[in-house]
């Protein structure tokens, strides 16, 4: 088959098209809800650090603790599924998170905070990379986009929910039961479900006549796959691009290109706005532009923003260029998700899948941390050469997974 015939296969008939849907709608509101609490933190923290009467750094402890468990949970998916099922995995996950943000408000001891933000972590990262894993065999392409656009209503939604607790309240408490309260009403709908999940999950088995089952590969097998090791640095490289833009845009701005504080917030923040956007955007067009396609165009598109940005003609280059990358990255992670399953073969899906999510989370961390060191050792105006960096490499690794996608259809 040639590298055409392969491309062309990847759009919506690569996956079921008609999922139950109930668990469309059930799928989005879990992913709300996985929003929810990552934007709710910055909120919180400091009516949290005043009543446990902690330095204003302490909050790093409780982020490496969750991202422990993410970590842990997104890596071990694939065994997870195979194990449990994905409807019985949903529902354990959703109530794991939940009893861990409840239990943020009754513990009397900040370690035992940082604990169960571990148990926290834990049910996000199976929550996240379950879901992800059942959306890529499932969803269309458009669908999978929309999913993802939930998550960026949940990032929103959280901080709205924290500040009406704390003005109406005034109890970080009560904006943490609400949202983990959310997490097990999700734990109930996934438990009544989950004859439903169970069944249709087993067509993961089935879409690729005489296949294996992904569910059922070891993971030290995946781990000798090429494909899954190219598809983890993508996702390590994305990340780090994406969280590095939300993480030095306004220090860019203000610091080094002389942009008001109040102007570069705005101007920071749309791209936050655009990528929701653009998400909601390509749930329209994914399926008729096909995942190679809307990755590509995507990556060029975002190396041109970074290349106006990394020029600076004049100060509204700066807005042009914000806007332009959000717009242009928004579909990517999605539309790499949807096509795990034609980059590692349907036997490699579930455990690709998860060490994906793994990757991500370790991208979002390192990448950002990395462009610090080098603003601090040279200039923030490093900050733009590092996205066209990234985004280049992130256009030949792409151009890497088309041929062994070709090369694994033939």
């Amino acid at each position: 088959m040639t590298r055409r015939s392969a491309d062309a296969s990847i759009p919506l008939s690569a996956v079921s098209e008609h999922p139950h849907p109930g668990l469309v709608l059930l799928a989005f509101a879990a992913f709300i809800a996985l929003g929810m609490p990552d934007g709710v933190l910055g909120v919180a923290w400091p009516s949290v650090r005043s009543g446990f009467g902690l330095p204003l750094d302490a909050v790093g402890l409780l982020i490496a603790a969750s991202t422990a468990g993410y970590l842990t949970a997104s890596f071990a998916s694939g065994l997870l599924v195979a194990r449990l099922e994905i409807g019985l995995l949903l529902a354990a996950s959703c109530a794991l998170t939940g009893a861990g943000l409840i239990g943020y408000t009754l513990v009397p001891a900040w370690w035992m905070m940082v604990l169960l933000g571990i148990a926290a972590g834990l049910g996000a990262g199976a929550i996240d990379a379950g879901l992800n894993t059942y959306a890529a065999t499932h969803f269309s392409a458009g669908l999978m986009q929309w999913l993802h656009a939930s998550y960026g209503v949940g990032a929103a939604l959280g901080p709205v929910t924290m500040t009406a607790a704390l003005a109406s309240l005034h109890s970080w408490r009560a904006g943490y039961v609400v949202i983990g309260g959310f997490q097990l009403a999700l734990a109930v709908c996934f438990a009544f479900t989950l004859p439903v999940w169970n069944r249709t999950g087993e067509a993961v088995a089935s879409t690729a006549p005489g296949a294996p089952d992904s569910r059922r590969t070891p993971l030290s097998v995946t781990l000798r796959s090429r494909g899954a090791w190219l598809s983890m640095l993508l996702f390590f490289l994305y990340t780090g691009a994406e969280f590095s833009l939300g993480t030095w845009s306004y220090s860019l701005l203000t610091e080094s290109r002389g942009i008001r504080p109040e102007t570069a917030g705005l101007w920071a923040g749309s791209f936050w706005a655009t990528f929701t956007a653009g998400r909601m955007a390509a749930g329209l067009y994914a399926g008729r532009a096909g995942v190679d396609r809307l990755v590509r165009g995507s990556l060029l598109a975002a190396l041109a923003g970074a290349l106006v940005w990394w020029w600076n003609p004049l100060p509204a280059a700066n807005l042009v260029a914000v806007i332009v990358i959000g717009f242009a990255l928004a579909p990517i992670f999605p539309a790499l998700t949807t096509g795990t399953r034609h980059r590692v073969g349907l036997r490699h899906t579930a455990n690709t899948i998860g060490m994906q999510m793994a990757a991500g989370s370790l991208g979002c961390a390192f990448t950002p941390a990395l462009v610090g060191v080098l603003a601090r050792r040279i200039s923030l105006e490093i900050f733009p050469i590092c996205l066209v960096v990234l985004f280049v490499t992130l256009l030949g690794l792409n151009a890497l997974a088309e041929r062994s996608r070709a090369r694994l259809a033939e």
